[in-house]
């Protein structure tokens, strides 16, 4: 890989790591959507693979809630498992021109959903059917994106997780999501030595960013820094969307 797509890499990695740091969540998608600026999902997700498997596995054990999440969330875990089977090839098959559009459009509805505070809520007798619908239908979305937001995160706090269950609970979700779309990279020949010197960058520098942005925490308040960070994802999300139709229609 040339060295500016090094830099690129190290630049992504630092401000997904800083906002992660912040706000508790967003590596995965800050990335991919930056990425996806300069080469298809597929390949930014061989980078991102990594670094979102690390941190996710960080986020799962970092709390007394894991048996409860568990308890609680496996039909959705099963669905997300089940859709990211269904949706093997979807990135690197003949649809993954798409890829780009999809991700555009989902960080644009990611955005508005966050800047509009809109809630939903799950009755508790419909929360396991529901959930699995929500892991499937997620787990489509994640295998042609590498995004799992939308619609597993506002299904979560429909449900009423409490703060820290609800970060915990991010994290065994996307920790299962990234696992099972790291098989899939493998069998479709993208996650190998090729990937090893990008993802240490990332790797590395998501880890720095992290960190200084847990210490940015202490000091600004967090949801003015998320109120920035949703709005730049919108503007991000349109950019892709365009650029991803001007090629789809060209």
């Amino acid at each position: 890989m040339s060295e500016p797509n090094l830099i690129l890499i190290l630049a992504v990695f630092a401000l997904a790591g800083f906002v992660k740091g912040v706000i508790g969540l967003g590596l995965p998608t800050v990335a991919m959507g930056l990425l996806a600026t300069r080469m298809a999902p597929a390949h930014a997700l061989a980078i991102v693979i990594v670094p979102a498997i690390l941190t996710n596995i960080w986020q799962t054990f970092g709390g007394p809630y894991l048996r409860d999440i568990v308890r609680r969330l496996w039909p959705m875990l099963i669905g997300l498992l089940a859709g990211i089977w269904f949706g093997a090839g979807l990135m690197t098959g003949p649809y993954a021109r798409y890829g780009t559009l999809v991700l555009g459009i989902l960080l644009v509805i990611y955005g508005i959903i966050g800047l509009g505070k809109v809630r939903f809520h799950v009755p508790q007798p419909h929360e396991k059917w529901i959930g699995g619908v929500v892991g499937l239908t997620t787990g489509v979305v994640s295998a042609a994106t590498g995004v799992q937001v939308i619609p597993s995160m506002p299904f979560m706090q429909a449900i009423g997780l409490e703060k820290d269950e609800l970060v915990q609970a991010l994290g065994v979700f996307f920790t299962t999501a990234t696992i099972a779309l790291a098989f899939g990279l493998a069998d479709a020949g993208l996650l190998n030595v090729s990937v090893a010197v990008p993802g240490l960058v990332a790797l590395a520098s998501g880890f720095a960013g992290m960190f200084i942005g847990q210490n940015v925490r202490t000091r600004m308040h967090p949801d003015a820094f998320r109120r920035w960070f949703l709005i730049a994802m919108v503007l991000l999300g349109i950019y892709l969307a365009s650029e991803a139709m001007e090629k789809i229609f060209a």
